[in-house]
């Protein structure tokens, strides 16, 4: 199967699993669903790309293996997290400027957008997938670039779990563990973890699907992480600003 066909085939897998998951938001009124959405589709991309081919190679078992790990870690911690909690506050800014008819129109706007740009940033799972060459030393700086973002990203979720549980903690700063180094190491770890998808991409010959990385890297720089998270925080919590001084933004390093 030629690249752009095995590619291809994983968009009707993911704008389907974006019309199931918006029936059940509609009827539970919460979009907050398409949080936990959003890894699965990788996963679903994945398993398309590996599961169409005769004969998938051993690199493209790795990388199935290494997106199911990160995509349901991610989907249940996220689950988790918004289980019995009213729609996040940036799906009801966005309802609030698309009434009437919010229930429909999401279908498009958070749904069927969130699955179209899943399948574009896949590209280095289906490069990765589909190339035939050994494994090789650009597979092993991927695993380990991988292992160090999901690292980042776990222990990062679980410590700021353990500090918000804790009723002392309410109204102040996470500022402790991966959070002393940076304000975002769950962004950071997701950031190595594609581009150690790229890296595994680079390993079969497919540099070209470098827009997958750099799409995301873009998502949780300027787009939906970092900047739409830090942009109102300071006035909810004073305290954040003091924390800004001191922290850096994204990449781990001493603290000012």
């Amino acid at each position: 199967m030629s690249m752009p066909s095995l590619w291809l085939a994983a968009l009707p897998a993911l704008l389907a699993a974006a019309v199931l998951t918006w029936i059940v938001s509609v009827a539970k009124r919460n979009v907050t669903i398409v949080d936990t959405l959003w890894p699965l589709l990788f996963v679903i991309a994945t398993a398309v790309y590996v599961g169409v081919q005769p004969a998938p190679s051993s690199r493209a078992w790795l990388v199935l293996a290494l997106v199911t790990l990160w995509g349901l870690r991610l989907a249940i911690y996220l689950a988790w997290r918004n289980s019995g909690h009213e729609e996040d506050r940036r799906y009801q800014a966005i309802r609030r400027r698309n009434e009437p008819n919010f229930a429909l129109k999401s279908l498009w706007l958070i749904f069927g957008f969130q699955a179209a740009l899943a399948w574009v940033i896949s590209l280095p799972l289906a490069g990765a997938a589909a190339g035939a060459a050994p494994l090789g030393l650009f597979d092993v700086l991927g695993v380990i670039l991988f292992a160090v973002g999901l690292l980042f990203e776990a222990v990062g979720d679980l410590q700021l779990a353990r500090f918000k549980s804790d009723p002392a903690n309410a109204g102040r700063v996470m500022d402790r563990g991966l959070w002393r180094w940076t304000r975002h190491p769950n962004y950071f770890g997701d950031f190595c973890v594609w581009w150690g998808f790229y890296l595994l991409a680079l390993g079969a010959g497919a540099w070209w699907s470098i827009a997958g990385p750099l799409i995301m890297s873009f998502l949780l720089l300027r787009f939906s992480g970092v900047r739409l998270l830090e942009r109102d925080i300071g006035e909810r919590r004073p305290a954040y600003a003091e924390y800004v001084r001191r922290t850096n933004a994204f990449f781990p390093g001493r603290r000012k």
